[in-house]
């Protein structure tokens, strides 16, 4: 009578209990895989950040160093030219001829204090002669690099503006190019290195905020006390009230 009254189990029941274990079974392996993956990255990325800022502090005691021995020799050391811009479109669409409008598109400026990165090429500076009455550009040093980038740094994931929060996000779209953390992506934009057209056009163009202080006279150029065109050193200065 016991045995008749056994509860006799569904063949269904039966497999997607099973299949319900296997998916807990997989699920926990890929936690367990992906904790020790980050692991091993933190270590990576930390390895990494130690070798860049040992980098940096290097060629900044070079630097000193030629500029003190071309002192003492009586001359005057000439740094070699940038290899990185950044450029801030600081003027609206009144007024603008098309081919101008053409190119701060081709430039990703598409707003009012848009900021963005470039190689330093003739290419370049020819598009940029033609816009420099609606744009103002200089060398970043590694200080506003690292700053724009940790603060406003936002990636292009699928076609949509996503802020970096994790280093998942730059090593899912970057991971190929051996691009796996912020420092990577920073080192990479800072040197100009191998991928740094996938880098930067990974990143969404800056948008920055009004200047602190406000602009002098944006219809003017820099070297006439106004906002426009090439300021070289001292667009860090217009970084930091802007970042």
């Amino acid at each position: 009578m016991a045995e008749e009254a056994a509860i006799i189990v569904p063949e269904s029941t039966l497999k997607k209990r099973k299949r319900g274990e296997e998916w807990a079974a997989a699920k926990k392996q890929a936690i367990e895989e992906t904790l020790k993956k980050n692991a091993a990255n933190r270590k990576l990325i930390f390895n990494r950040a130690k070798i860049y800022a040992k980098e940096y502090q290097e060629q900044e005691k070079e630097l000193i160093r030629l500029k003190r021995e071309a002192k003492f020799k009586g001359g005057f050391y000439v740094e070699p030219e940038a290899k990185l811009l950044f450029i801030v479109r600081i003027r609206g669409i009144n007024r603008m001829h098309p081919t101008v409008r053409k190119i701060l598109q081709l430039l990703r400026l598409r707003q009012v204090f848009n900021g963005v990165f470039l190689k330093t090429n003739k290419a370049t500076l020819n598009m940029l002669h033609r816009v420099e009455p609606y744009v103002t550009y200089g060398y970043p040093n590694p200080k506003s690099v690292k700053e724009l980038i940790y603060k406003r740094g936002y990636g292009k994931v699928d076609k949509q503006r996503i802020p970096l929060t994790d280093n998942s996000i730059i090593e899912k779209v970057l991971g190929k190019y051996g691009i796996i953390c912020m420092e990577d992506l920073v080192h990479e934009i800072l040197t100009v290195g191998p991928h740094f057209k996938e880098a930067n056009n990974f990143l969404w163009p800056f948008k920055l905020k009004a200047p602190l202080g406000g602009l002098e006279k944006k219809r003017n150029h820099y070297v006439e006390g106004g906002d426009a065109g090439n300021r070289e050193v001292y667009i860090n200065e217009l970084i930091r009230r802007m970042n």
